[in-house]
């Protein structure tokens, strides 16, 4: 029997119980975030920006040069173009500005490849122009290989022009066109045939009291119109929403899109002022979910009881064991009493049915959710296990218990009687772009006849091979088999 241990951090490619990234995720108006050489960047207004090794905690280290205002990244071929402002969007009492670009083989520092170049400019703006040059966001056609930059601020217009993705200066004789107002911090994303113009509205720079939120519209041509779901232009303020504040955290803007693998996105924006990091403005990763072709933000994944339920047949992860009964009257709905009093009686309780359970491994199959002990997950974050991009590992466990649920050998799952931290019983949690979840193994030992002595890049979640059994499988966006609901309790 061949054995692999098989590493799932890396199985992305590249590649919530707190509402921001760990460490000191400190920045205001965030590039989109970008990975290279196995860690991601994110640079901010001011200069400087972000570093995370495992995108859950990020701390300083992002060196950008030139200051300024709200830039943004993107990788073309093997090399990183940065944009970014000077001044403009009110910034010192003016809206006078220059949008510049420029160019590095590296985002690290610490390469001998770090080196920027000179900076181009690309767009400015006058004192009395109805459009300031600030806020730039780069978009990448995927249908035609065209580059594109949209800036601009609620000072007037937001505008698109052309770029040339060989050197990133802008396209000769190329004209801005105007997309959009009453919006900032600008960018475009295409998906299904649609190009989408996602945009900050309200409020920035006051702490708590900023209004900022993201909206949305889309087009079927790069350069508009934007309508929103209701057929509002957005050069007529329209706009759909897509995230605004929650109860805790305010000011939501400069949105990121990151697609991690097929169904699997992720989107990054900044709090103005989050409540419980001292007010201040920080880094937030969220889902990105399609709803009816918008785009919208996920809910944050928090630990606590859930049901696991199969989206394949709707049955629920448990513990295979036997069936006991809950000693309940039944209710004879022929000989009811109308003048008999009604009780309410309890749930089934753990301490009914453990003495029950044998000892050891137990293994997990998928039944009818009943509300039982042996089908009441408890989920809680392992802090010291490390993350994943917008996200940290966590243990799953009979409620009540240290029961875990592990990836066994043979690419299989079941349940130790213990946590002990070991990676098969880290589970990464993700929402899917239908609002599902996927569940997958920090790592998982696999003797399948099939996998490569190399499979750090095979990525096995916890999957339903037939109505009543849990298994492990590569992941696969289409199925239903590796697709689950979350249903807090």
């Amino acid at each position: 029997m061949k054995r692999h241990i098989v590493s799932l951090a890396a199985c992305i490619g590249m590649s919530v119980a707190v509402s921001a990234q760990e460490g000191n995720p400190w920045i205001h108006d965030p590039a989109t975030i970008t990975e290279c050489d196995g860690k991601y960047y994110t640079f901010g207004t001011g200069g400087g920006g972000l570093i995370s090794e495992d995108g859950w905690n990020w701390n300083p280290g992002g060196v950008r040069p030139g200051g300024g205002a709200a830039p943004d990244v993107i990788k073309i071929g093997d090399k990183y173009l940065i944009a970014y402002s000077a001044t403009g969007g009110g910034l010192g009492g003016g809206h006078a500005g220059r949008v510049l670009t420029m160019w590095n083989k590296t985002l690290d520092p610490h390469s001998p490849d770090f080196a920027y170049t000179e900076a181009i400019e690309v767009a400015a703006s006058a004192e009395d122009e109805d459009c300031d040059a600030i806020d730039a966001g780069l978009f990448m056609d995927p249908t035609t290989g065209r580059l594109w930059c949209t800036y601009g601020t609620y000072f007037g217009f937001i505008r698109i022009i052309e770029l040339d993705p060989r050197t990133g200066a802008r396209v000769e004789g190329n004209e801005p066109v105007n997309i959009a107002i009453d919006c900032e911090a600008t960018t475009v994303i295409w998906r299904d045939g649609w190009y989408y113009l996602l945009g900050t509205h309200g409020t920035c720079c006051d702490g708590v009291n900023s209004t900022y939120n993201i909206v949305v519209g889309r087009s079927r041509n790069v350069t508009g119109p934007y309508l929103d779901n209701m057929g509002r232009d957005m050069l007529a303020g329209g706009g759909r929403m897509v995230v605004d504040a929650t109860d805790r955290q305010f000011g939501a803007g400069h949105f990121g899109r990151y697609i991690e693998d097929e169904g699997v996105e992720k989107m990054s924006f900044h709090w103005e002022a989050d409540l419980d990091r001292s007010g201040r403005s920080v880094l937030a990763i969220h889902p990105l979910l399609w709803e009816d072709g918008w785009p919208v933000a996920g809910d944050q994944f928090k630990g606590g009881v859930y049901e696991i339920s199969s989206v394949r047949r709707g049955y629920a992860l448990e513990l295979a064991v036997d069936f006991v009964r809950h000693e309940i009257p039944r209710s004879r709905f022929w000989m009811i009493d109308p003048n008999e009093e009604v009780v309410s009686y309890p749930n089934q309780t753990l301490e009914e049915v453990i003495g029950t359970w044998p000892e050891g491994d137990i293994p997990a199959r998928i039944g009818d959710w009943m509300n039982r002990p042996h089908q009441r997950w408890a989920i809680t974050a392992v802090p010291e296990a490390g993350g994943y991009l917008g996200g940290q590992y966590y243990k799953i466990c009979i409620e009540g218990t240290e029961r875990t649920l592990a990836a066994s050998e043979g690419a299989e799952v079941v349940t130790v009687p213990a946590f002990t931290g070991a990676p098969e019983q880290l589970w990464r949690i993700e929402q899917l772009t239908d609002g599902t979840f996927r569940i997958m193994p920090k790592a998982v030992q696999s003797d399948h006849s099939d996998t490569p002595d190399d499979a750090s890049d095979t990525c096995y979640v916890l999957s339903s091979a037939a109505d009543s059994t849990p298994t492990l499988a590569r992941y696969d966006f289409s199925s239903d088999n590796c697709k689950w609901k979350m249903v807090r309790k």
